[in-house]
């Protein structure tokens, strides 16, 4: 590790103060992004099986929206809000990577 271009790092853990340098690994690691709720994205890469909603249509909370085949798997997608589909961004037999945004629900 490079020692002279760091400088050390204060934190504080049930009241104590500790100085630290910080690795490479932590410094570069993905900036943490809140979530939005009617993005609906997926968690594993895989194909697009069957599109169960339409552009425009109203949709529960818990209602299907799609099936994704991931790992020899139907993994059955559910809306987590209520509100109106806004944009479908898949098709049927598209292969989709981790955390690609297929649909995106607007909510009320």
């Amino acid at each position: 590790m490079d020692t002279e271009n760091n400088s050390y790092v204060d934190f504080v853990v049930t009241a104590r103060k500790y100085k630290t340098l910080l690795t490479k690994k932590y410094i570069g690691r993905p900036v943490w992004n809140k979530t939005n709720p009617g993005e609906i994205r997926a968690t594993l890469p895989g194909s697009i099986v069957e599109l169960k909603v339409k552009l425009g249509e109203e949709v529960k909370e818990g209602s299907l929206l799609l099936v994704l085949e991931a790992m020899k798997m139907l993994n059955r997608i559910t809306s987590p809000v209520c509100g109106t589909v806004k944009d479908i961004l898949v098709s049927e037999g598209d292969k989709v990577g981790k955390n690609h945004l297929m649909i995106v629900i607007a909510t009320e």
